[in-house]
């Protein structure tokens, strides 16, 4: 009942306060687990994300950083969300993240491991790909834009325009033996790329030029069956 509350009041706020606009819902399974990928632009991005998602078993990454604020701390255990220290590898965290996928959950991340300084797309680390290989799930990617502006908005009283475009489900390619480094890079840029194809050109940063690794997925062309990422 907590999360349902939560979830209808973040809800609320978003419809109020904001003008937005998501494409894509009818993308995310309902049941099944499953890791979503986002970029990350603003603070607003992870309830944002929580709101569209009607699944009891969503939670998602958070850096422990955010643990000293006193409103947040107790917003996302009351959500059970992981912990994590992203200066360091935290296998813990890893751990809890796996726990959760083997239970059939769905967990969020955002490859890029912090908000853009830029306002674009940014090298992204391979602990999503990571995640992927390990419980063998399919991942969901989902682009936003607009919340790197939306709380200074909001504090001049305007109602800031946010988007969401939330893309099919698909599958990574396997890691091969021998080459698990260079399989996780492939498949963090294949995440990338995903998510990439989502967003308006201003944003793909780093990943705006860049071909997939296995030359078979042009960036910011729909996905479709000629992908070597199979669809769900």
């Amino acid at each position: 009942m907590l999360r349902a509350l939560i979830h209808a009041i973040i809800g609320l706020l978003f419809r109020l306060l904001s003008r937005l606009e998501v494409e894509g819902t009818e993308n995310i399974p309902a049941a099944g687990p499953l890791i979503l990928v986002a970029n990350h632009l603003g603070r607003l991005d992870s309830p944002l994300l929580f709101s569209l998602v009607r699944r009891s078993d969503v939670t998602s990454l958070v850096a422990d950083k955010y643990r000293k604020y006193l409103f947040f701390r107790p917003l996302v255990n009351a959500l059970h969300g992981i912990w994590i220290n992203r200066e360091q590898a935290d296998f813990g965290a890893l751990r809890r993240a796996m726990e959760h996928l083997e239970s059939g959950g769905m967990l969020g991340v955002a490859p890029e491991g912090t908000r853009s300084q830029t306002g674009a797309l940014m090298p992204a680390k391979t602990g999503a790909a990571y995640l992927a290989a390990r419980a063998g799930v399919g991942v969901l990617p989902v682009g936003i834009w607009g919340t790197e502006s939306a709380v200074a908005r909001l504090f001049r009283l305007q109602r800031p325009s946010i988007h969401v475009r939330i893309g099919r489900c698909f599958r990574l390619p396997p890691l091969e033996q021998g080459e698990r480094e260079a399989g996780l890079q492939r498949n963090t840029d294949e995440i990338m790329c995903q998510i990439a194809a989502l967003l308006p050109p201003a944003y793909r940063g780093y990943y705006a030029d860049m071909k997939a690794a296995t030359g078979t997925y042009l960036r910011f062309a729909p996905p479709d069956e000629s992908n070597r990422s199979a669809a769900l």
